[in-house]
């Protein structure tokens, strides 16, 4: 068997990732821990972390022997330690040095080329010099902020801008729907633009306070798009069920009262992937699973430029 491509899951969603290969008409050959193995060519899968886009298999004869093969090939390599720790280690420490920094948010995503590597056994290897992610095996990581947002929620939402290269900024509008307790809103105040936070719950009392943040006790299901303020942004981390977020976006978009939106899509139970691939043909959507993803899949979509 000889890989093509291969697909890095987020832990506890194997499954998910290989019914949505499935449903591409990808198979998968074998797993590597939570790397899944496939010979068919590369396709786009939004429930995998990373996707290695040109994976070869190539033997290790000695420590020196694999990392000088990888640096002949280019000098930035990330490790997916699967299997074989130890001898990936002495490989990894012999490879110049690549740190996962943690980023201070909105500081952009990190530029320059990595590749990903594995051991398959003692004695060969897979690498693969590119992949989708820039970051280590598609995990992003943040300098957080442990006091002034009321939820943990803000950590995937800085994920998403993060990967779609854009954020909201001063003199923009957004509105922020199913808002409560506010770790969106607080996020998105941070940056300086307008926001209008929608929720029937109870707000934190330090988010509503800000300046730039104005509260509407409402259903964001009981707005009619056509009938509000048009806004540069449409966020929601609502619970719902997915297609029921779609009947919203699709409302929004018709109305043409939001250019740009960000959603999050969460499952109840079993995955909708049916719902997650309508999302998905939205023309210039992307969806993806994140790092800081439970159960759930983040829909953005950019309509204007930056």
């Amino acid at each position: 068997m000889t890989p093509r491509s291969a697909y890095l899951a987020a832990e506890g969603f194997e499954r998910e990732l290989e019914e949505e290969l499935r449903r591409a008409g990808i198979a998968i050959a074998a797993w590597h821990g939570l790397l899944a193995l496939s010979e068919a060519p590369p396709v786009p899968a939004a429930w995998a972390l990373d996707t290695w886009t040109d994976p070869r298999e190539m033997p290790v004869a000695s420590i020196k022997s694999a990392a000088t093969a990888l640096r002949g090939i280019q000098r930035n390599w990330s490790l997916y330690a699967a299997a074989f720790h130890r001898r990936a280690a002495l490989i990894e420490a012999a490879l110049p040095p690549v740190k996962a920094r943690a980023l201070h948010f909105p500081e952009p995503a990190p530029t320059g080329h990595l590749g990903a590597w594995t051991l398959l056994a003692p004695d060969r290897m897979l690498a693969s010099p590119t992949k989708t992610s820039p970051f280590l095996n598609g995990a992003v990581r943040f300098e957080e902020d442990r006091e002034g947002p009321p939820s943990r929620a803000y950590l995937k939402l800085w994920e998403a801008l993060t990967r779609i290269g854009r954020w909201p900024g001063p003199g923009e509008t957004v509105l922020d729907l199913g808002a409560a307790p506010g770790g969106w809103t607080w996020a998105l105040a941070q940056l300086g633009c307008q926001v209008v936070a929608v929720d029937k719950a109870r707000m934190d009392p330090a988010v509503a306070a800000l300046p730039n943040v104005a509260i509407r006790t409402e259903s964001a299901f009981g707005l009619e798009p056509e009938k509000q303020p048009a806004v540069d942004w449409l966020f929601s981390d609502i619970i719902c069920y997915p297609a029921r977020l779609l009947g919203l976006v699709r409302r929004w978009m018709e109305a043409g009262r939001a250019r740009n939106f960000v959603c999050t899509l969460k499952f109840q139970g079993e995955t909708d992937h049916d719902t997650a691939a309508a999302f998905a043909a939205i023309p210039g959507a992307q969806l993806f699973h994140g790092a800081h993803n439970k159960h759930e899949l983040m829909f953005c979509l950019l309509r204007d430029a930056p």
